[in-house]
């Protein structure tokens, strides 16, 4: 029997809708973060884990260390798991100690690599 064929952090997957470079894209079970932009149906690589900036809904709160959802029909993450998927998990951005704030546009998300 032979070890692992790669590694796995990072894959190649065709886009499912256009995506900017650092952009997050649901695709089957997976969720990636796009290294570089890609028009829909393009081939190209998705990091599956790490700590990624990636946008967050409007008007949402999240705890740090929460579970982070991926909104695909918004394409943003929340603390929200109805209806959305789950991704990681919300986590401080430098010396950051409280929640993201209803107004904050970005998080910092760690994808679990896992599904």
């Amino acid at each position: 029997m032979q070890g692992p064929i790669q590694e796995g952090k990072i894959l190649s997957i065709a886009a499912p809708y256009v995506v900017a470079s650092g952009g997050g894209a649901l695709v089957g079970a997976l969720f990636g973060v796009a290294v570089t932009a890609l028009a829909s149906g393009e081939v190209g690589s998705f990091m599956l884990e790490g700590v990624h900036e990636l946008p967050k809904a409007t008007g949402a709160t999240a705890s740090l260390y929460a579970k982070a959802y991926w909104n695909d029909t918004n394409k943003n993450v929340t603390a929200s798991a109805s209806g959305n998927t789950l991704i990681g998990v919300f986590v401080p951005i430098g010396s950051q100690s409280a929640a993201y704030a209803s107004g904050a546009t970005l998080a910092h998300v760690r994808l679990n690599g896992a599904f």
